[in-house]
């Protein structure tokens, strides 16, 4: 069965969203954050600290190449994960790529970034980020998502637009 890849900014819902996905639809659910920070032994945080972003790029590709064997899991993808073309390409082709575009104003006010490294330059060059990576998750997704009044709304509408796609 195919894989239900959320993507979208940091902060915007995505592991919320896939768990409660995965309790509906009675998948596994990984976060590709989670998988980094297992291979790099260290927190987010630490690893862009200690070897830099492009290392967390590079450990980011060797998830989505891992995850790209597997089937039936709904994958909550870090931030910056698509915008490596061979990330997207290798998750694109396993299943559905959903974007979640929440508003990056609201995001930025109400999500917590200390412990996101690329969260704390401030909400402009945050609001820049979504600019340039929004073209990006576009072109990637399958489904884009707006309703973001509720995590059980997110979902619901993701699962209304999944209908007949799995």
């Amino acid at each position: 069965m195919e894989n239900i890849i959320l993507c979208g900014m940091m902060g915007c819902g995505k592991t919320t969203c896939a768990n409660l996905l995965g309790g509906k639809l009675g998948r596994q659910v990984v976060d590709t954050d989670d998988l980094v920070v297992k291979k790099a032994g260290m927190s987010i945080s630490e690893l862009f600290a200690a070897r830099g972003e492009t290392a967390m790029r590079d450990l980011e590709t060797e998830v989505a190449r891992e995850l790209s064997r597997r089937s039936d899991l709904i994958i909550a993808t870090g931030g910056g994960l698509p915008l490596r073309e061979e990330n997207r390409q290798f998750l694109r082709d396993t299943g559905i790529v959903v974007f979640l575009r929440r508003d990056p104003g609201e995001i930025y006010d109400t999500a917590d970034m200390s412990a996101r490294p690329l969260g704390q330059q401030g909400r402009d060059a945050f609001l820049s980020r979504f600019a340039q990576r929004e073209p990006i998750y576009q072109e990637f997704s399958h489904i884009i998502i707006h309703d973001f009044s509720s995590p059980e709304a997110t979902v619901a509408e993701i699962l209304t637009k999944l209908e007949g796609k799995l």
